[in-house]
């Protein structure tokens, strides 16, 4: 089993910026994939980024390329999502999710989900 546990949320005017926190625990391994997801009110859970703890290797979704970035945190198994400019369309919970060695954009391909965090962007 893998626990995830977000932190960082809140609320920040439009063009400010936001800095999540995913810390991993239990049964992690260097080939997993660590992903950032997000579900606003009434929408389906979105792909945000995602990053390979063994390469960095990172992916974005077009909506946030740009302004946001994920990476590897200095403490073991944490992973950072630093959100700039943020927008208010960007409101939503954000989760942490991950699966084993390939980096894939559909939620239900991740077995391990945190408990989320809100970011609400006010306009």
């Amino acid at each position: 089993q893998v626990q995830l546990v977000e932190s960082g949320g809140g609320l920040v005017q439009a063009g400010g910026s936001l800095r999540l926190s995913c810390a991993a625990s239990g049964r992690t391994f260097s080939s997993d994939v660590m992903g950032w997801f997000r579900q606003a009110p009434g929408k389906e859970r979105e792909f945000v980024a995602a990053i390979t703890w063994s390469g960095g290797t990172t992916v974005y979704s077009d909506s946030v390329k740009g302004r946001f970035t994920i990476s590897r945190g200095n403490a073991r198994k944490t992973v950072l999502l630093q959100m700039n400019s943020l927008k208010p369309e960007d409101t939503a919970v954000y989760y942490c999710a991950a699966r084993p060695y390939t980096i894939l954009r559909n939620a239900s391909e991740y077995a391990y989900w945190g408990q989320g965090t809100q970011v609400t962007v006010s306009s």
